[in-house]
């Protein structure tokens, strides 16, 4: 394996932080969507709307919305 697809492979799995926003209404990210052509984030509300269409498309989909269940 070569250090691109290393590096790729990492920030694609890397947590995501409150930083991170939904490409779609700006609230926090809890989901990240790597496919060839670049990355998506999205609220958990965003990915379950477009996950249907876009999870056979990515190369990771990143999914930590079940910490929108933790205490």
């Amino acid at each position: 394996m070569n250090d691109t697809i290393s590096t790729i492979e990492s920030e694609a799995t890397a947590p995501l932080t409150g930083l991170d926003r939904c490409d779609s209404c700006g609230a926090q990210a809890y989901v990240r969507a790597t496919m060839e052509s670049g990355v998506l984030l999205f609220c958990a509300h965003h990915a379950t709307k477009h996950r249907e269409k876009l999870a056979p498309l990515a190369s990771v989909w990143h999914d930590e919305s079940e910490r929108l269940q933790q205490d």
